[in-house]
Parts: C-alpha cells; sequence; structure tokens
C-alpha cells in the first residue's frame, strides 16, 4: 500500500479527477470566460511565487558547473526534439497528428523544477547544480520551447498553434514577467516564502488544475474524446513510457561516459529526462487555440505521471547505492 501511494499521489489522483471532472461538465458559456480569467490570473501568481523561491545563492552556487548544464540543456533542448521528431513517421499513423505534435510539445518543454530537485534531494545528488540548472532551464525554456515547436512542426503542419513571435511576447508577459518581478521582490517576501513553502505548493498545483480543466473543457466541446479513443490512450501511454525509457538510459550512460561523478549523474539524470507540467500547461494555453489544447495536453499529462513514478522508484535506488558506497569508502 505504501508503495502504491508513492506512485499515486494525491495530486495525479485529483488531477484525473479534473480531467474526468471536464470531460463531464465542461466549462461553457459565460462559464469559458470566467475560468479564462481566473486561469491566467493564476498563472501570474504561479510564476510570481517561482521567482519568489528562487534565491540568489542558489543560483551562484550551482552556476559555475558549466559542464553539467550544458548537458542537461543539451538533452532538454536538443535530443528530446529530436527524437520525438525522428519518431515522427511511426508517432503520426500511431497516434494522429494531433496527438503527435502533442508529443513535439512534450518534448520541446524545459525541465521540472521542484521534483527534479525533490528527486536530487531523494538520491544524494548535487542538489546546487539541480537547482541552477532546473531553474534556468524553465527561465529558457519560455523563450526557446515556441522556437523549437515552430522548426519541428515547420509551418505547414503548426495549424492551431500561434505565431512564434507572438507566442515568445505571450508567454514572456504572462510567465516571465510575474517570474522576475516576483525575484526582485524576493528581498522583501523571501522570509515569508520559504517559512511558508510547504503551503505554497498548493498555488502550484490549483493553477495546473485550474489550466488542465480549461483546456479540456475546451477541447471536450470541440469533440476530443471522439477522436482520440481507449486504444489509443493506451499506444500514447506506451509511447511515453518508450520515450523516458531511451531518455533515461541515454543521460545515465553519458554521464558515466564524459566522467560525471555519481552525484552529477543523479542531478544530470533527473534534470534531463523530465518535462514540467508547471511550466507546459500554461505554454499550451498560449501556444494553441481552440480545440487543440485538449491533445497537446494529453501526451503531457500522461508522461507527467509516468515520469514521476519511475523517478521515485530511481531515487531510492540511487539513496541506496550512495549509502553502499559511502559505507564501502569508510
Amino acid at each position: 500500500m505504501q508503495r502504491l501511494r508513492l506512485l499515486f499521489d494525491n495530486f495525479t489522483i485529483i488531477l484525473i479527477t479534473v480531467v474526468l471532472a471536464a470531460t463531464i461538465f465542461p466549462a461553457k458559456g459565460s462559464g469559458v470566460a470566467f475560468f479564462d480569467n481566473l486561469t491566467t490570473a493564476a498563472i501570474a501568481l504561479l510564476f510570481f511565487m517561482h521567482g519568489a523561491k528562487l534565491s540568489r545563492s542558489a543560483i551562484v552556487s550551482g552556476i559555475m558547473h558549466w559542464r553539467l548544464h550544458i548537458l542537461v540543456f543539451a538533452f532538454t533542448f536538443i535530443m528530446f526534439p529530436i527524437i520525438g521528431w525522428a519518431f515522427g513517421p511511426v508517432l503520426i499513423p500511431l497516434l494522429g497528428k494531433p496527438l503527435f505534435i502533442g508529443m513535439l510539445f512534450l518534448c520541446a518543454l524545459p525541465g521540472t523544477v521542484q521534483s527534479a530537485i525533490a528527486f536530487t534531494s531523494i538520491a544524494k545528488g548535487n542538489i546546487a547544480a539541480a537547482v541552477c540548472s532546473a531553474s534556468a532551464s524553465s527561465i529558457i525554456g519560455i523563450v526557446l520551447t515556441p522556437v523549437l515547436l515552430k522548426i519541428f512542426l515547420g509551418a505547414d503542419d503548426a495549424g492551431g498553434t500561434a505565431s512564434t513571435i507572438d507566442a515568445i511576447i505571450n508567454i514572456s508577459a504572462q510567465l516571465l514577467l510575474p517570474f522576475v518581478v516576483g525575484h526582485l521582490m524576493r528581498p522583501i517576501i523571501g522570509h515569508w516564502v520559504d517559512r511558508n513553502r510547504s503551503w505554497l505548493v498548493y498555488i502550484d498545483q490549483s493553477s495546473i488544475l485550474l489550466v488542465v480543466y480549461t483546456a479540456f473543457s475546451a477541447s471536450v466541446v470541440g469533440g476530443l474524446w471522439d477522436t482520440v479513443p481507449p486504444m489509443t490512450l493506451v499506444m500514447l501511454t506506451i509511447v511515453c513510457c518508450i520515450l523516458l525509457a531511451i531518455v533515461i538510459y541515454i543521460t545515465m550512460h553519458a554521464s558515466r561516459v564524459l566522467g560525471f561523478s555519481k552525484e552529477d549523474e543523479i542531478t544530470i539524470v533527473f534534470c534531463g529526462s523530465k518535462k514540467s507540467m508547471a511550466t507546459g500547461v500554461p505554454m499550451a494555453k498560449v501556444l494553441f487555440t481552440g480545440s487543440a489544447i485538449g491533445p497537446a495536453l494529453l501526451p503531457l499529462i500522461i508522461f507527467h505521471q509516468i515520469q514521476l513514478m519511475v523517478c521515485a522508484v530511481m531515487a531510492q535506488h540511487y539513496a541506496r547505492r550512495t549509502d553502499t558506497d559511502v559505507k564501502t569508502t569508510a
């Protein structure tokens, strides 16, 4: 029961419930405008708090490890999109074009911040480097993700997406600006934020749930579940599992071949193999229009849960292995 609890946390259960709620009771009429406005405000608050949480000392302590950061960024913004694009001839007939675009969107996203740092900490990796790498990835992705999506989709296949320049401007206004303001206000509110981290996480989760409900409501009204039958969902889940397995294998072995320490390997694996729902869900709201949002988010939602389950097990394995190595060395 405890192991099952590790794999399926409360947020995952609530997330599934929200998707079901949007399927049965989608927002319609005046409710659409209400939830759109509420979601925009929640996203701004989410990234404001992200900026306020990030300390200057964490940036300074981790930023010098440039080889690790370059490798993580290469996995996140080069290897991931290339893998997704390369499997296009297989994924398009298997999943359909809308879900393939969702897979490309997933592959172009930045890495996670909170969970990457949390798993690195559990596994006894390089936490300072993880904080710096994950945070920088999130910020860089605000500009780079729309560009990558447009490059790999091409002009002819980018139906349902906003133009690159407009997307970057909108994402910067909705995500980057609140982040910068929050970080600039850290000297004023930083101590309060650090003291209340335990419950401030609910701001992150509530914002994600709001966007998921709004996005899936629009897609359900547009006929999402008519175009995504159960067998396609099964195939999408299998594809996400294969994608994560490939990336974890590459990140793990590349870090060993390049001579990184075990602590750095842990950081590279957890920062380079994960994709951010906290950033991806708000981005989808800006990048995609109408009913295209649901298929764009579906791969991310499935991949997010798989990566949490797998990384939870891996973190425990790394922690036990590290403890053994320490005892052997002593």
